[in-house]
């Protein structure tokens, strides 16, 4: 299969050039080729020669005109971006591995042993670049066959792949959600069998391939794999309780790990917001912890918001995700994403409303949508119900943002106000009168402005024998 016509640009005839000069060969290597026989943009490209790779990125980036090259000598790797391309150089080697360790111990070899040590036979396509056969697809391990039944399969036997680097046991999993293929049985069978060996690699690892499957276009695939293969189990426990159905007095409950994944797939059609897919993660996983039956009520998961929302920062705090306005962001996400679906379930009042857009702020809006991808319920009659009442909603938000200015608000009178205008010292009453303005704007008792507060601080101060001096 050659792939002249698809390569006939100034980079690889650049690299063609300078490893004419150095007496060497050179490929194009790995993802970019997969996704060029798949059809599929990618703008990351993979030089492997059997030369000295940093050399052979510097005489490339000199024909190409290009200043800055940037050198990891200890890696024996090069990279430089050429119109909005960023282009790797590696040489090529061989790995041998120790049971106990991820660090292989690296040799010089040739394109075949490096396609010997890929990850996946799609990955281990390689397009030649000599003069004498320019663009021709070598694919020793029948990769593209593998792209057209849509299989991840490993080049050696998994159990070597995975034992090399347990990591890849991610990376499947993440190609496959990314790519929607599925795993080769072997594979499969291989990671439920060493998914233990995950222990060995760093968590920031990992939740790079995780935040990969969240943000791919149906993230249950993923998900749902890492389950089935056992990975999941070894980092993300809590995810894993959602799992399974009790069933009491002929009552059972519903499975919440598969309706979280139905949640997180509603959303990702409508956002590509990382942390607000990991809300869709957290929403429900204090449910297991909460979980009651009460005979009258059935299941019940009382409070399972608020204690989400406080394990959101020890959870964050394991997985090394930002501990700063972004986990806060998504502890507020899971501690009031029940909030707009029991609007739907009553008639709606203004106060409620205002409320709700006091405490989301400027993240009303994904709360709203965190909101709608939670209606998942099989019963349609309930779930046409649901929606039409939460189009009320949002509309009923717009309708009082404008007319009374709620989100973000802070009430027109201010604690100091209130100390200088009663000559008082920082005290209770003075939060208690604030507080009381704050909640009358909010229920409609007045509007949001500061005469009619300034007219509400003087009525309430006076209940508490203040007057001004």
């Amino acid at each position: 299969m050659p792939f002249q016509k698809h390569i006939q640009n100034s980079l690889f005839f650049a690299v063609q050039k300078a490893s004419e000069e150095m007496n060497c060969r050179a490929f194009v290597i790995g993802g970019f080729v997969r996704d060029l026989v798949m059809k599929r943009m990618n703008k990351d490209v993979d030089i492997v020669t059997d030369g000295d790779s940093l050399i052979l990125a510097q005489k490339t980036a000199h024909y190409l005109g290009v200043k800055k090259v940037t050198l990891f000598k200890n890696f024996g790797t090069a990279q430089f971006n050429y119109k909005k391309t960023e282009v790797e150089f590696v040489s090529a080697r061989k790995e041998s591995y120790r049971a106990n360790s991820r660090k292989p111990e690296v040799s010089k070899g040739t394109l075949e042993d490096d396609q010997w040590r890929r990850d996946f036979t799609i990955n281990a396509l390689a397009i030649s670049l000599q003069k004498e056969n320019f663009g021709q697809l070598i694919d020793p391990f029948q990769g593209v066959e593998d792209i057209n039944s849509k299989i991840i399969r490993t080049p050696l036997d998994p159990e070597s792949t995975f034992s090399d680097d347990p990591l890849r046991m991610m990376r499947a999993v993440r190609f496959a959600a990314q790519l929607q293929f599925n795993l080769n049985e072997n594979a499969f069978h291989a990671i439920q069998a060493m998914a233990h060996r995950l222990d060995i690699i760093s968590i920031e690892r990992i939740m790079v391939e995780f935040n990969k499957i969240l943000l791919s276009k149906k993230p249950s695939v993923g998900l749902n794999l890492l389950f089935e293969t056992n990975l999941l189990q070894q980092f993300f426990p809590e995810f894993v309780k959602l799992h399974g159905v009790e069933k009491r007095n002929g009552v059972a409950h519903k499975d919440n790990f598969y309706h979280t994944l139905e949640v997180i797939d509603n959303l990702r059609k409508n956002t590509d917001n990382l942390w607000l897919l990991w809300s869709a993660v957290l929403h429900d996983i204090a449910k297991p912890a909460t979980k009651r039956f009460e005979p009258q009520l059935g299941w019940t998961f009382h409070g399972h918001e608020d204690l989400g929302a406080k394990w959101v920062p020890k959870l964050f705090a394991r997985f090394k995700l930002p501990l700063d306005q972004t986990m806060k962001y998504v502890q507020k996400m899971v501690a009031l994403h029940l909030r707009p679906i029991a609007l739907t379930k009553e008639e709606i009042s203004d106060a409620a409303i205002r409320r709700l857009l006091f405490e989301a702020g400027d993240d009303i809006d994904d709360l709203m949508l965190l909101c709608q991808a939670d209606i998942t319920s099989k019963n349609e009659h309930k779930v046409k119900k649901y929606s039409a009442n939460y189009e009320r909603v949002k509309e009923k938000l717009v309708e009082l943002e404008e007319k009374d200015r709620i989100r973000n608000f802070q009430p027109p009178v201010s604690g100091e106000l209130i100390m200088s205008t009663f000559k008082l010292q920082p005290c209770s009453e003075v939060g208690e009168i604030k507080n009381a303005i704050k909640d009358a704007i909010l229920d409609g008792i007045i509007e949001n402005n500061f005469e009619q507060a300034f007219d509400f601080m003087l009525r309430e101060a006076a209940k508490k024998g203040f007057s001004p001096s």
